[in-house]
């Protein structure tokens, strides 16, 4: 049995990963920790979990702090300076963990994690969950910061190395803090940038997604393994839907769901207000999934809200889905096979809903665009094209054959033994 540490930074969207990874783990006898924000201690101790605290605290219920790290143009570079000026407590931190522990499977945010593993030398994986994280001139990204740049893709890769570059110099600035710690810790120096070419697990990287979404391309990471989409919904009762929503949902027709996922749903704006008058005008029901917001008040019969619903229960039975474009939702509705219409914020969810549009399965609309007249022309569209529906339904039928929880575990074993052989 191998003592396996399980850490990640970020949302919601980048824990349950980890945790349905970690259950499988758990199953095949491997005793699995975790260290991540504070604020998922009582969620991963209720799966029996050890809990170890990792710094910086996640700001779950900061509004404007989420604002800052949703901001469509600068809330990538927000996020990595706030992780990157708090690289030496998360060290600190992880450091402590690991001591003992026989492999580590971190997040892309986890910065520490492979200084952790290059100063004590413990074997890593890296997981990566969405495709524009390999910064690929094959399949470049569309970046939130430039998305011009998105148009030159056809120019192919000879031009799109140049992108990659671009996108090398710009972070450069970005990643002095690694530069700086792991010379202080007396590691050698990097050969590239750690947050963009450079930052790949030497023994195994971890493509947490479905080659239907993103296929795999020559300039990933030799030692990437893709393993489709891991899903996970919570706990077995945190899993079903309410008898409220239940009963709505088997009163009528299929309805319009409305969601901003885990971190989008801090900062939401009129996204709510301007969906009720969109489900209004079409004729249609709807089921709005507000978190913590306030529920909206004086809503028809035809729509009910709600803090909560478990995506793989509901999205099978909507119509269509309207969302963020997070990793997590886009992944739960492919494999629901339900058409979609993204609202991208920033990080990869315009390069997501690019990825979903170019599969016929979904339309993107602009968030400074979100308004009820849009929304509604944009769901006519999915509503009275029925390729969207078939394209949707076709790659819902792959995804719901893939098994990524599975392979992820396959791969980490593997490293395990050859470790094992190799001591």
């Amino acid at each position: 049995m191998s003592r396996i540490v399980v850490t990640t930074i970020g949302s919601l969207g980048d824990l349950h990963p980890k945790i349905v990874i970690a259950l499988e783990l758990r199953k095949r006898g491997h005793d699995v920790v975790f260290a991540t924000h504070q604020e998922y201690q009582a969620q991963v101790e209720s799966l029996g979990f050890e809990f170890h605290r990792l710094r910086p605290d996640y700001p779950l219920n900061d509004s404007q702090e989420a604002a800052r790290m949703m901001d469509l143009r600068t809330g990538s570079k927000y996020v990595i300076h706030w992780v990157s000026a708090r690289l030496r407590e998360t060290y600190t931190d992880l450091v402590e963990t690991v001591k003992d522990a026989d492999f580590i499977l971190a997040g892309e945010l986890v910065y520490a994690a492979r200084l952790v593993a290059e100063t004590l030398k413990i074997p890593w994986a890296l997981s990566i969950l969405q495709p524009t994280s390999f910064f690929s001139a094959y399949d470049p990204p569309v970046r939130a910061e430039y998305p011009v740049l998105a148009k030159l893709r056809v120019l192919g890769p000879g031009f799109n190395r140049g992108l990659v570059q671009f996108a090398k110099w710009v972070s450069q600035s970005w990643a002095q803090p690694i530069y700086q710690f792991r010379s202080e810790l007396g590691l050698p120096p990097l050969a590239g940038n750690p947050l963009i070419d450079d930052k790949h697990s030497p023994y195994l990287v971890l493509a947490l997604f479905s080659s239907a979404f993103a296929k795999p391309q020559p300039d990933w990471a030799i030692n990437t393994v893709q393993t489709g989409f891991a899903f996970y919904d919570g706990s077995e009762e945190e899993a079903k839907l309410t008898p409220k929503l239940l009963q709505f949902l088997e009163a009528g027709e299929p309805p319009i769901v409305f969601t901003l996922g885990s971190a989008a749903v801090m900062t939401p704006g009129r996204f709510y207000e301007e969906s009720v008058e969109a489900a209004k005008h079409l004729g249609c029901r709807a089921v709005l999934l507000v978190g913590k917001n306030a529920l909206p008040q004086n809503l028809p019969e035809s729509i009910i809200a709600a803090s909560y619903a478990p995506y793989s229960q509901i999205f099978p039975r909507a119509f269509a889905i309207v969302h963020q474009g997070g990793i997590g939702t886009t992944a739960q509705a492919l494999r629901a096979g339900r058409p979609t219409l993204v609202m991208p914020y920033s990080h990869d969810q315009p390069d997501n809903a690019a990825r979903v549009e170019r599969l016929g399965v979904s339309r993107t609309i602009p968030r400074k665009q979100y308004s009820a007249v849009r929304v509604v022309r944009q769901l006519r569209e999915l509503f009275e094209n029925p390729s969207y529906a078939t394209s949707a339904a076709d790659i819902g039928r792959i995804i719901q054959k893939e098994n990524g929880v599975e392979l992820a575990c396959d791969a980490i074993e593997k490293q395990l033994q050859a470790v094992s052989v190799s001591s």
